[in-house]
C-alpha cells in the first residue's frame, strides 16, 4: 500500500515538473513570437519611413540650414539611419503592447490597470521629451555651434555628422522625461517616499547639472541648463504626486 502511494506521489511530482517545463517552453515560444512581431513592425515602419526620409531629414536639419555630404554613400546611409530610428519611434506603441500582452497573464486585475497606465504614460512622456528637445534644446545647441563663425571660419556641416548630433541630442531627452515613472514605480514598492524625495533636492540639483554636462553634445552652459531644468521640474512633479496623491 505504501509503495503504491509513493509511486503515485512520484508520478504526480514528475507530471508537475513536466508541466512546469512545458510552461517555460510555452513562455519562451510566446516571447519569440512577440519579438518577431515587433521586428516585423519596425522593418515595415522603417521601409515606409525611408520613402519620406528626404522630407524627414529636411525637417531635422532646419536649425542648421544647408548641409553637405563628403562621400557618395554618406547621404544614403544617413537616410537609412533616420528611417530606422523613425520606424522604431513609430512602432513604440506596438512594442509596448507586445510587452503588455506578454506580461498580462501574470498580472492581477488591479495590476493590469496599473501596467496599462505606465506603458501608455511612458510612450507619451518619451514623445514629449523629443518634442521639447527639438523645439527648445536643439536650436540653442545649434546656435552655440554657429557662434564660432567668423570671416576666416565658416561652418560646413556634414549631413551624417549633423544627423548623428541631432539623434544624440533628442533621444536622451526622451529617456529623461521617463523620470517620473521611475520615481512612481519606486514609490509604489516603498523604495522612496515624499520625505525622502524632499530631503534629496539639493543632491538631485547637482546631479541634474552633471547629467546635463554628460548628455549635452555641446559644452555650453545653456544646453546643460536645458537638460538640468526639465530634470528638476520632473523631479518636483514626481515629489508632489508621491506626497499628495500616493500619500507616501
Amino acid at each position: 500500500m505504501k509503495i503504491a502511494q509513493q509511486e503515485e506521489v512520484c508520478a504526480e511530482s514528475f507530471a508537475g515538473a513536466a508541466e512546469g517545463v512545458m510552461s517555460l517552453v510555452d513562455h519562451l515560444q510566446e516571447f519569440r513570437q512577440r519579438l518577431i512581431k515587433v521586428i516585423i513592425a519596425i522593418v515595415i515602419a522603417s521601409s515606409c519611413s525611408y520613402i519620406f526620409s528626404a522630407d524627414i531629414v529636411a525637417w531635422m536639419t532646419q536649425p542648421a540650414g544647408k548641409l553637405y555630404y563628403m562621400h557618395p554613400a554618406e547621404a544614403f546611409f544617413t537616410y537609412m539611419k533616420v528611417a530606422v530610428v523613425v520606424g522604431f519611434l513609430i512602432t513604440l506603441p506596438v512594442t509596448m503592447y507586445q510587452v503588455w500582452a506578454f506580461l498580462l497573464p501574470a498580472l492581477k486585475k488591479r495590476e493590469k490597470h496599473t501596467a496599462t497606465f505606465f506603458m501608455l504614460a511612458s510612450v507619451v512622456l518619451f514623445v514629449l521629451g523629443l518634442v521639447f528637445a527639438y523645439f527648445f534644446a536643439l536650436p540653442a545647441g545649434v546656435r552655440f555651434m554657429l557662434g564660432f563663425e567668423s570671416d576666416n571660419l565658416q561652418p560646413l556641416f556634414s549631413i551624417g555628422d549633423y544627423v548623428s548630433f541631432v539623434l544624440s541630442f533628442l533621444l536622451p531627452f526622451g529617456l529623461i522625461f521617463e523620470l517620473p515613472l521611475f520615481i512612481l514605480v519606486a514609490a509604489h514598492f516603498g523604495l522612496v517616499s515624499g520625505e525622502f524625495l524632499k530631503a534629496k533636492r539639493k543632491a538631485v540639483l547637482v546631479l541634474a547639472f552633471i547629467v546635463g554636462a554628460i548628455l549635452s553634445p555641446t559644452p555650453d552652459i545653456l544646453s546643460q541648463t536645458l537638460v538640468a531644468v526639465p530634470l528638476m521640474v520632473l523631479y518636483e512633479l514626481s515629489h508632489l504626486i508621491v506626497r499628495y496623491i500616493l500619500h507616501k
